[in-house]
């Protein structure tokens, strides 16, 4: 199996009101096209280690390696480009921009990305809206959408980009037991069909019992790692 993803040896602190060790030499892969749930109690550490995975966070000691790139002490330029091209996000609060049409979320980061023209962004937005049933709801402005649909739609734009990774933070954890089951559909057609990876911190047994592999935590470090 290819390995999309090697973290190493990670180790975190926090320094603030006093020196604190969040994560504690975490290491593991990931194969492409797995689905991936992180979970652990409130302060394990789950979701500063997304956040290092995320590149958005370079303060740590370790390795980071993704597509077979080495992300650890690249500058922020680089890795702004590299989470454009090849990461994709959805958190627990999908971050419409309100004012805009379903559309228009959906094309942001592809616009941003500036590999395709304007016409064929829009093309590819609609493809991805479809793919998860809301091309209805193409024209609509995001802020007359339901929590459930507003979700989808901020999964639409994480796959604008045909990100390498989709990775989740609590992606159903502001939603109902429907739409969290719609949204988890979603994700395992993605790792499936598209053979995109997804990697999701999570507090719902439910969907972690549904994926590929649940990785456990606790005090900062990984306690077990097994397969569904």
């Amino acid at each position: 199996m290819e390995k999309v993803l090697k973290a190493s040896h990670f180790n975190k602190y926090f320094y603030e009101p006093d020196k604190f060790q969040v994560l504690k030499d975490v290491s593991f892969e990931v194969d492409k096209g797995e689905f991936l749930a992180i979970v652990g109690k409130s302060g394990c550490g789950k979701s500063t280690l997304l956040y290092l995975l995320s590149t958005m966070d370079t303060e740590y000691e370790g390795k980071l390696e993704i597509n077979g790139q080495l992300l650890s002490g690249r500058n922020q330029d680089f890795l702004s480009k590299f989470r454009n091209e090849h990461l994709g996000f959805v958190f627990q609060f999908h971050f419409l921009l309100p004012e805009f049409t379903t559309l228009q979320n959906v094309m942001l980061p592809a616009l941003k990305l500036g590999k395709y023209s304007e016409k064929e962004v829009e093309h590819r937005a609609y493809e991805k809206l479809k793919m998860i049933g809301m091309e209805d709801h193409a024209k609509k402005l995001s802020s007359k959408l339901s929590g459930g649909q507003q979700q989808r739609v901020a999964i639409a734009r994480a796959l604008i980009n045909d990100p390498t990774i989709v990775m989740g933070d609590e992606p159903t954890g502001n939603l109902d037991k429907t739409n969290t089951g719609i949204v988890f559909d979603i994700f395992r057609e993605i790792a499936r069909e598209n053979h995109q990876t997804i990697i999701a911190v999570t507090h719902d047994p439910d969907f972690a019992a549904g994926c590929d592999r649940v990785i456990e935590m606790s005090d900062g470090m990984i306690i077990s790692s097994h397969e569904n």
